[in-house]
């Protein structure tokens, strides 16, 4: 029997068929060609086109971050002693003895002009300009100091995306304190997890929230956080289910927290690397990280990422789907700080059906719109053609994140959204706060591959050598430091876990977790998690291949698969699915998944079994569970296995563990 093909090979007749150019003028109607023209011209290197560009970003990196500054104009209080002295990780220090503020550069602009639109399920629209936003969050911010909060303090929010904690987290940034938000569908356990490692003075909370038509009340769960949190001093209650009631006792209500203006927003300086916001890792096998990121760190890549990856600028609605637990929802509000306007939405985006976000990208103008990738790709199943139900007239870009995208997906996107919008498919993390291979206005958009990896990150896939490899898979590593990198661990004073969460494999380099191939174009191609891996006999697979092809099936609608060492040499390979029926798995359906996997994969990696289970468990931010149900399914005890309160499901692990049982007996 001959060998099966490399699996990089066996992929959509789709991968790599190029669906968009850039136009002709793009290098100088972009914001990208204006800032590659302007260091041609400032600094006398030869940019001719993106890999050029990348390539010196990447080695000149003094250079690189030098020119994002002057670019856009960011204004340090105490000038910098230099850009990057060291540029050893972890520890490398970026713009050592620089002062700057986050929320001073966001609320730059002024006018009439909108800053915020923000939709909603519970009420009714909010639309604030340029010039009310910095009103209110000067006021938020001289309520936050009448409650003690400085430079150095934590307020922390249990609320959704509403305008409201925008303008707490820019009034919180303002003062120097630092930021940190869970979304108020996070369980009490969750939100205790996270939150309680900071010890946060102030709680901002709502009390509630519609989601569709279901009224979901949160007061009790409120009343047990404060309880848990004895680092408190005072809660800010946002009455939103309960509008124009105080549902949350011994709060300080949100219109009194701004009702007092003492004059105009003034901003405290603090060193570049000062802590902004706390976000947290998935906490689904042990206690959430507390990931530390810093103002400069976030400022300067947010300015990259957006204006020149996104083209984005003022004039531009910028829309994400996203809760304020994700790091997405800060990269949205990021969007003020290159003038867009950002379109914030609260509720369940598939009420009253799927076309919920594109009827809000057809009514608020959105030219930036951004989803997950199974979003998209719900879409297409359902059969959806937002370009004939909906004015998209705006739209420039499609952003897809949170799994990789398959060939069918953007061709998806081309065919009944818009044939000339920028599709990027974006992969990054809570850990550095953005996207490092993500969309090019510069380059073509090749259907099933990220376009680029971004300027000024290193990307690189490593063979099982450690060397760098193209056109070949590997693992992702980050070889050279970037600013948005985390300051720390919130606790970890000897950054022993920082160093063992990211450096504990190839010392001195950033190892991600995720498999990725870098074509010989540029692009890359992510295949799932590296301890996830499909490893049949010497091929290894990552897992988005696999779910690629299963959930194609319309029998089919979500999937997880997991590779368990049995004894044997290719060990077994089990694969569960969540059937649109609800019913179980016949022999028809065994044969159908059994023949597309071989033929479109790999004879080898036809599952040993398949079983039909209610729900594939996910975290918060829409991540399936592979390494912790494959420990369960190893033995381990579910409730180490996995902690049910950083779920977005916890149910669907019942199922899980009464298989894990079986299984052994």
């Amino acid at each position: 029997m001959s060998e099966p093909l490399d699996p990089d090979e066996l992929t959509s007749e789709l991968q790599g068929t190029v669906l968009w150019e850039p136009p002709a003028d793009a290098r100088s109607t972009t914001r990208m060609g204006a800032f590659l023209d302007a260091v041609e011209a400032r600094r006398g290197v030869d940019l001719p086109d993106y890999a050029a560009a990348w390539e010196w970003s990447v080695t000149d990196l003094e250079g690189f971050w030098s020119a994002v500054v002057a670019h856009f104009g960011v204004r340090f209080v105490d000038q910098p002693t230099a850009v990057l002295p060291d540029r050893a990780m972890p520890g490398a220090e970026w713009f050592p003895g620089a002062t700057l503020n986050y929320a001073e550069h966001a609320l730059r602009a002024t006018g009439d002009r909108p800053a915020v639109v923000a939709r909603s399920q519970t009420r009714d629209e909010v639309e604030l300009s340029a010039d009310e936003l910095r009103d209110q969050v000067a006021r938020a911010a001289a309520g936050l100091r009448r409650l003690g909060v400085g430079r150095g303090d934590r307020v922390a929010a249990y609320a959704p995306n509403i305008p409201e904690t925008t303008i707490a987290f820019l009034a919180t940034a303002s003062l120097g304190a630092v930021w940190s938000s869970c979304a108020p569908e996070f369980g009490t356990t969750s939100v205790v997890e996270r939150i309680a490692q900071i010890e946060p003075k102030v709680l901002l909370a709502v009390d509630g929230y519609r989601y569709g038509t279901k009224e979901v009340d949160r007061t009790g769960e409120v009343a047990e956080i404060r309880a848990a949190l004895p680092s408190l001093e005072a809660t800010v209650a946002i009455p939103y289910l309960h509008a124009g009631e105080v549902a949350i006792p011994d709060a300080v209500v949100w219109d009194e927290l701004v009702a007092v203006h003492d004059g105009a927003l003034s901003c405290t300086p603090v060193p570049f690397d000062h802590p902004l916001y706390v976000l947290y890792s998935s906490g689904t096998t042990g206690l959430p990280k507390p990931i530390v990121h810093g103002h400069g760190g976030i400022l300067l890549e947010h300015l990259k990422v957006l204006a020149l990856h996104q083209d984005l600028g003022e004039g531009d609605r910028l829309f994400w789907f996203t809760t304020t637990g994700w790091m997405m929802w800060n990269y949205v509000v990021s969007g003020l700080l290159v003038g867009a306007t950002i379109v914030l939405f609260d509720g369940d985006p598939g009420h009253p059906d799927l076309g919920t976000l594109w009827r809000l990208a057809d009514e608020t103008g959105v030219t930036a719109f951004g989803v997950s990738a199974p979003y998209l790709m719900s879409c297409r199943k359902a059969g959806l053609s937002p370009a004939r139900d909906h004015d998209l007239s705006a739209l420039r870009s499609v952003g897809s994140t949170g799994a990789p995208l398959p060939p069918e997906g953007y061709a998806w996107v081309y065919d009944e959204v818009d044939r000339d919008v920028l599709l990027a498919s974006i992969s990054g993390g809570t850990d550095v706060c953005t996207a490092f291979v993500l969309g090019c206005p510069l380059q073509p958009v090749r259907a099933g591959e990220l376009q680029v990896r971004g300027l000024g990150a290193k990307v690189e896939a490593y063979d099982a050598s450690g060397r760098p490899v193209i056109g070949e898979r590997g693992e992702l590593v980050i070889t050279e430091p970037m600013p948005s990198m985390p300051v720390g661990f919130w606790g970890d004073d000897d950054g022993s876990r920082y160093r063992e969460a990211y450096f504990d494999v190839y010392p001195g380099v950033w190892r991600h977790g995720d498999w990725i191939r870098i074509t010989e174009h540029g692009s890359a191609v992510i295949t799932g998690r590296s301890d996830a891996t499909l490893n049949r006999g010497g091929v290894r697979m990552g897992t988005s291949e696999f779910y690629t092809v299963v959930e194609d099936l319309d029998e089919v609608t979500d999937s997880l698969v997991v590779h368990l060492d049995d004894g044997s040499e290719a060990g077994r390979l089990v694969l569960f699915v969540a059937l649109a029926d609800g019913g179980e798995v016949d022999d028809d359906l065994r044969r159908t998944i059994a023949g597309r996997i071989r033929e479109q994969l790999s004879p080898r990696h036809v599952p040993d079994e398949v079983h039909a289970v209610p729900a594939v468990p996910r975290t918060l931010s829409g991540k399936k569970l592979e390494v912790p149900v494959k420990r369960m399914l190893a033995g381990a005890d579910p409730e180490q296995a996995a902690s049910r309160d950083a779920l977005a499901n916890p149910e669907a692990l019942d199922w899980f563990a009464a298989y894990a049982v079986r299984r052994r007996g």
